[in-house]
């Protein structure tokens, strides 16, 4: 049950940061956190990195929701 609720939450994460660069959120790229990678990468840079970020979060938590990768015990 526990790591279909962390799967759950990595899905839902990749998907938030994988709309977030897509969508180009003003309230996303503003946030504290993705202004660090905004002045290091600029902010097309980060929404690249935010996309491939978001990408392998569904990516792993698909494959711990399938049980082909084990989760945390």
């Amino acid at each position: 049950m526990r790591t279909n609720v962390l799967s759950l939450f990595f899905v839902a994460a990749g998907v938030l940061a994988m709309c977030g660069a897509a969508l180009d959120w003003d309230w996303f790229m503003n946030a504290r956190k993705v202004r660090a990678f905004v002045a290091l990468l600029g902010r097309s840079g980060a929404r690249v990195f935010y996309g491939l970020l978001g990408a392998t979060l569904v990516t792993l938590g698909a494959l711990m929701g399938a049980g082909v990768i084990a989760g945390p015990k």
